[in-house]
């Protein structure tokens, strides 16, 4: 397979990270709003709150499906394509008046929302070798803030037009996006002759052989699944005594995991200088922390903003890390690691979604976090096990 490269300006990296970060938002803009959508759909907050984990699903379900499809079609046309769709799938959440078709409605935004995913595979092959690690950490970065402001924003927006409107605005932002990209991404023409099946089946043959894609992914879920389990379970936390916020309060709350988006530079520049693994093991006890503070004093303001701003820096530093090792092994295969990563890293989330949703239904805050450490000390043992094994990103 080859692929013809266009040269990456630095405006088109900062479209595709605004992008990436618009397209994640739409997975996130019902967490704070949990209480107030469980209220409209005539169900309980427990069971709205599996639209987390719903919508996760979908995302890991169309991270093995679609994202592979990056390394045989033209990207630019599939990206385009995949957001008219993700817009599709917002607007049927928008005029959902029951809770089976909100949950159908989320399960197609996740599903349909890995675009994310063929972008930022896509910015790697683009980029420079030697520029790989700050690029791809620009793009995630618009990710991440995507991911953090959502629940800001929607939180917001909820307050003032009613949690409808949120998803709405987020249909037309995605369609104004699907022809900005169109109109402004690089094109190039990826030619190969493998078949789908083929394509799919080469993405499991990778997790089998590639041992570092297999630790980067262990890393992966293990990190989605501490950052999804506060998350969860947040905005039920939120809405409770003490605290007692509205949406917009709660939407608010977000915006102190703004530093998870800093941390993902660094870890991107540190990864370009060969420090991957003294970085993963900062930000995994980092995350340990962070879970020790959110068990002991959940209840006082202070304790639970810092816990939060650490928990969100270790993840999304992580992350990156991974990613830059991930995308270092096989330039040609980008879009493929890219799905067999993502695709651990979504299932660890989903599956950790709903584990605090049962959690704080049975056992409080407390449960969710004791989930949240047992991750915690499951990421310090794998960087345990995994000593004396190369994880720096190879040049290539």
């Amino acid at each position: 397979m080859q692929e013809s490269h266009a040269q990456l300006k630095k405006s088109t990296i900062y479209l595709m990270a605004f992008a990436c970060g618009a397209i994640a938002a739409n997975l996130y803009y019902a967490q704070p709003l949990l209480e107030t959508i469980a209220r409209s759909l005539h169900t309980s907050p427990s069971t709205a709150s599996l639209v987390v984990a719903i919508t996760q699903g979908g995302y890991a379900i169309g991270l093995l499906f679609i994202v592979p499809l990056g390394d045989i079609l033209n990207k630019k046309t599939l990206i385009s394509r995949m957001l008219v769709s993700t817009s599709a799938a917002l607007l049927l959440v928008a005029l959902s008046s029951s809770t089976s078709i909100f949950m159908i409605g989320s399960l197609l935004v996740g599903t349909s929302a890995v675009v994310a995913q063929v972008i930022v595979p896509y910015a790697s092959v683009l980029a420079p070798p030697a520029q790989r690690g700050r690029v791809v950490g620009v793009v995630m970065s618009g990710l991440l803030l995507g991911i953090l402001l959502a629940r800001t924003l929607s939180g917001v927006v909820a307050q003032a037009f009613g949690w409808h409107s949120v998803y709405f605005i987020a249909s037309g932002m995605t369609l104004l996006l699907a022809g900005a990209l169109a109109k402004f991404l690089p094109n190039t023409n990826t030619r190969s002759d493998l078949s789908y099946a083929q394509l799919i089946k080469s993405v499991v043959t990778m997790m089998r052989s590639e041992r570092q894609l297999q630790i980067r992914s262990l890393y992966g879920f293990l990190g989605f699944g501490m950052f999804s389990v506060f998350w969860a379970s947040a905005a039920l936390l939120l809405s409770k005594p003490p605290y007692s916020y509205s949406n917009a309060v709660i939407g608010l709350f977000g915006l102190v995991g703004v530093a998870g988006a800093l941390a993902a530079n660094l870890a991107g520049k540190r990864s370009d200088q060969g420090l991957a693994r003294r970085s993963t093991l900062f930000f995994v006890l980092t995350c340990l922390l962070a879970y020790v503070m959110l068990t002991i004093a959940p209840y006082t303001l202070v304790v639970l903003i810092s816990a939060t701003v650490l928990l969100d820096m270790g993840v999304q530093g992580t992350h990156i890390t991974n990613q830059a090792i991930v995308f270092s092994l096989n330039p040609e295969t980008r879009s493929r690691l890219s799905s067999a990563y993502m695709t651990s890293y979504f299932i660890g989330g989903s599956l950790s979604s709903a584990v605090s949703s049962v959690a704080f239904a049975t056992g409080g805050w407390s449960a969710v976090g004791l989930v949240g450490i047992l991750l915690g000390t499951a990421s310090l043992l794998l960087w345990i096990l995994e000593k004396g094994t190369s994880v720096s990103a190879p040049s290539d």
